[in-house]
């Protein structure tokens, strides 16, 4: 363990990234290079493969990642890290929840989560912050449009009762929120290179053709996202610095 980060950040892995992408590994690796996180800074439990849920303790935080499986299908697992969550939260575990993760969080606490109404969501997108995310942790400072990553056919239809939405796009009306002071949850992939979401436009190229939509140019207009990755970045510092590290 790094003597000047005693504590490791948790990561619930709730799924796997498409099959053409595992050669770069999983979500977590992906996370944990993104967030600056040496490899004994974090513990993996894979809640999806039947991993139990860990007692909070000795954590700085939890990471949850995306994942191809839907909140709405209310799987035994994702209910049980609902719940943890839930409790986590309330407890004041500072939380990040991306993709799936951010529903997931969001359903846990109250809120709704379903199909899109505009559909898929994919490439690299424009954000848009809400006045009052430049006096969040994690986005102050940050432009009032920025590019980020995204991947999505559900979404946050109604945030938790109590949270503040943070970002927008023109197809996700939350993008971003934060519940509490230590719980954030965000659509966008700030794990992803401009390299996974490439992989990933491929992986969808026939999904997007029945929808109108040509990969090949939808992969060309894929862009470096440093502003969002600098949002998990953040919640790394200031997850530690709630903790005196």
């Amino acid at each position: 363990m790094n003597p000047r980060h005693p504590r490791p950040f948790l990561i619930l892995e709730t799924g796997q990234p498409v099959a053409s992408m595992r050669r770069h590994r999983g979500f977590p690796h992906w996370i944990r290079v993104a967030a600056g996180l040496d490899a004994d800074e974090a513990v993996v439990v894979n809640v999806e493969g039947g991993d139990a849920l860990p007692d909070r303790a000795g954590f700085a935080g939890t990471i949850i990642t995306g994942s191809a499986a839907m909140v709405t299908e209310r799987r035994d697992w994702s209910e049980r890290s609902a719940g943890w969550l839930r409790d986590a939260a309330q407890a004041g575990m500072p939380l990040f929840g991306i993709c799936y993760g951010h529903q997931l969080l969001a359903h846990a606490l109250g809120g709704e989560v379903g199909d899109n109404p505009t559909g898929r969501e994919m490439g690299t997108i424009d954000l848009e912050l809400h006045d009052h995310a430049h006096a969040d942790p994690l986005f102050r400072g940050l432009p009032a449009q920025f590019a980020a990553q995204a991947t999505h056919l559900q979404t946050v239809l109604r945030a938790p009762d109590g949270a503040t939405v943070l970002a927008r796009s023109s197809q996700d009306g939350c993008h971003a929120f934060r519940w509490g002071e230590r719980a954030w949850g965000v659509q966008f992939h700030p794990e992803f290179s401009a390299t996974h979401m490439r992989g990933y436009v491929q992986a969808r190229s026939e999904a997007l053709h029945n929808e109108g939509r040509c990969a090949k140019s939808l992969a060309r207009s894929v862009s470096a996202t440093p502003h969002a990755r600098r949002v998990l970045r953040r919640f790394v510092r200031h997850a530690r610095g709630l903790h005196g590290h």
